[in-house]
């Protein structure tokens, strides 16, 4: 259950404790927490464990700066360290910064990853029960393996075709298709959840996680089967922020896993990740003609440059172009 928030002493005394106080008040994402927290911890090791209220502005360029030249950060990284950094001084410490001088990441274009529609297959092939299922709903509707994990036996409509994610990157929601062809292995992977989530309250169980205010709000949810996770772990464990013990998803290491098992087992020579499969969906359908901003709502881009990348995979090689060996 490590995408559970792990619970704050309610008056905190340690530095980091504030911080997580401090985030969950404004109301800041876990993920935002994790990283923001990331980055604070190594600015205060690079500067000998210094509490952040005796350093400066000259400091954060020293940070800075070394991720750049030494590290060889991307510019995306090095922008994220940054906003850690005014967050902890500017939010939390409630300093003003000095304008900063930092040397500037060079930034590097990287073209992702995609697989070719034969070669998706040839890795299902190796794939069976609940990975199998699960990378091709990464395929088949473009998700992220975080959004396929936390799906709910709710956010499927088979009527209309839809899968709602809910609290996607960004926390925000959107709808994306629900693939015609794996209707019947999802209302079968339900109808395993329901007969599982059964068993679960007789044995004295049957709760789930839910995010503090839906719990609030919704004190009866976390025993509804609706609320239960599409791909439920194969064991009970307890929430780290109260010790009760619950059935959550399926951990992300056994799908990564499968993956690399199953690439290894089609000869696949690109380095897929579950992610992969996400790439792929988004070149799948450019090269069916779709159109970007249909796709870029698909995938829940907030900027159409951020989906125009995949137009750069797709053609007949590079850039498009075809050979003077392929024409007439």
């Amino acid at each position: 259950m490590d995408d559970i928030r792990p619970k704050v002493p309610a008056v905190p005394v340690r530095l980091f404790d504030q911080l997580r106080r401090h985030m969950r008040d404004g109301g800041y994402a876990w993920k935002t927490e994790k990283t923001y927290l990331h980055w604070i911890r190594r600015f205060i090791l690079f500067h000998g464990k210094q509490h952040p209220a005796r350093l400066s502005g000259t400091h954060i360029n020293e940070f800075l700066s070394q991720l750049a030249n030494e590290g060889g950060c991307s510019p995306a990284t090095q922008r994220i360290a940054l906003n850690a950094l005014i967050y902890l001084y500017k939010r939390f410490l409630g300093v003003e910064l000095e304008q900063l001088d930092f040397i500037k990441a060079q930034p590097k274009r990287r073209l992702p990853v995609v697989l070719g529609h034969t070669e998706v297959l040839r890795i299902l092939e190796h794939l069976q029960g609940t990975h199998r299922l699960l990378v091709e709903l990464l395929y088949g509707a473009g998700l992220r393996q975080a959004e396929a994990l936390n799906l709910r036996v709710k956010d499927l409509d088979f009527e209309l075709s839809t899968i709602t994610v809910r609290s996607g990157k960004g926390d925000k929601d959107r709808s994306t298709l629900l693939p015609e062809k794996l209707k019947p292995a999802l209302k079968e992977q339900i109808g395993f959840v329901c007969r599982q989530h059964q068993r679960d309250i007789e044995d004295g169980f049957g709760e789930v996680y839910l995010p503090y205010a839906l719990a609030k709000k919704y004190p009866k949810a976390a025993r509804e089967t609706a609320w239960q996770f599409l791909f439920p772990s194969s064991s009970i464990g307890p929430d780290p922020r109260s010790g009760v013990l619950r059935r959550h998803h399926l951990h992300e290491s056994s799908l990564r896993k499968a993956v690399t098992q199953a690439r290894r087992a089609a000869s696949i020579h690109k380095p897929v990740s579950c992610h992969t499969f996400r790439h792929s969906f988004a070149t799948r359908l450019l090269q069916r003609g779709y159109d970007l901003r249909t796709i870029q709502k698909l995938l829940g881009h907030s900027d159409v440059r951020t989906t125009e990348i995949y137009t750069h995979v797709l053609g007949r090689g590079a850039m498009g172009v075809l050979s003077p060996l392929d024409g007439e």
